[in-house]
């Protein structure tokens, strides 16, 4: 009998350490739990020079050329199809979730397999319609009173990277950064995932067009995790993907729905892991 591998995609600045919380849970459920890296993300991340200098020069971070500023998407999307090839080559079966940026991996993977993976999740993430590049839903209407992008210390066409800082010592801008990532964590818990982000996610990738197509990506079922109270992609940017989505490839995009900010796998994992495990019983 074939087994499932769920493949976790993280979000931007941050890395596989994100999911340490939710991976022992899906085991238990008898998943088979990976989690990577993502190309200049995580122990793949490069930082400019003036990110380790401290007291920070406000200055030098914002004119400073990202070292992250040539990784592609496809160089993402080809690291995800690496691995679901070799898990393919024993006949098993795959499940693709992807958080919060994370989704745009997802898209552009689920359009370029040849086989099809047996689902698709996303979670409170980027999935966008046909040609709508990330940088166009950042910057809908449906996503006012998001908190990220009023947190960048740079131009992102002068340094080629979204950029922020946080290893900041201002406390307002730190307790902003636990806002729009971690709302519902304590302060303390909230500081440690702090620690381990990157400061420069490329800026190209959010510049591309989503590669969708009936024929690729809609090949595959599709599920998304609602997060209410999110306030890096607010519910209504969630609400607004998914019925475009659907609008513009027919099929409907099955949705669940988590009372939780944006990273419930660190402030929710059992709920999660239960969503996640319940998905994975519609493919058995």
């Amino acid at each position: 009998m074939s087994r499932l591998h769920c493949i976790l995609i993280h979000g931007a600045w941050h890395g596989a350490q994100c999911w340490s919380a939710l991976e022992p849970l899906l085991t238990a459920k008898g998943l088979i739990v990976h989690r990577l890296d993502l190309p200049g993300a995580g122990k793949n991340a490069q930082t400019p020079d003036s990110f380790q200098q401290r007291p920070l020069d406000a200055q030098a971070f914002a004119s400073e050329p990202s070292p992250n500023a040539n990784i592609t998407q496809a160089e993402r999307t080809g690291a995800v199809i690496n691995l679901i090839r070799t898990l393919r080559e024993v006949g098993d079966r795959v499940m693709l979730v992807g958080h919060s940026l994370g989704g745009l991996t997802l898209s552009a993977v689920a359009e370029q397999l040849e086989q099809p993976v047996d689902s698709l999740v996303y979670l409170a993430a980027f999935m966008l319609p046909p040609n709508m590049p990330a940088i166009a839903m950042i910057q809908h209407e449906r996503m006012a009173g998001e908190e990220v992008a009023p947190l960048f210390l740079a131009d992102p066409a002068v340094v080629g990277a979204l950029r922020l800082d946080p290893a900041s010592a201002d406390l307002v801008y730190r307790a902003k950064l636990r806002s729009a990532f971690y709302g519902d964590l304590d302060d303390a818990d909230a500081d440690e995932q702090l620690s381990h982000l990157h400061c420069d996610e490329p800026a190209s990738v959010v510049m591309e067009p989503s590669p969708i197509s009936v024929g690729g990506f809609g090949r595959q079922p599709r599920h998304y995790i609602r997060c209410t109270e999110d306030r890096a992609i607010p519910i209504a940017g969630q609400d607004f993907m998914i019925d475009a989505v659907d609008d513009a490839l027919g099929g409907k995009t099955q949705v669940m729905t988590l009372n939780c900010s944006h990273s419930p796998f660190l402030s929710q994992p059992e709920a999660l892991a239960n969503a996640l495990a319940q998905i994975a019983l519609t493919l058995s």
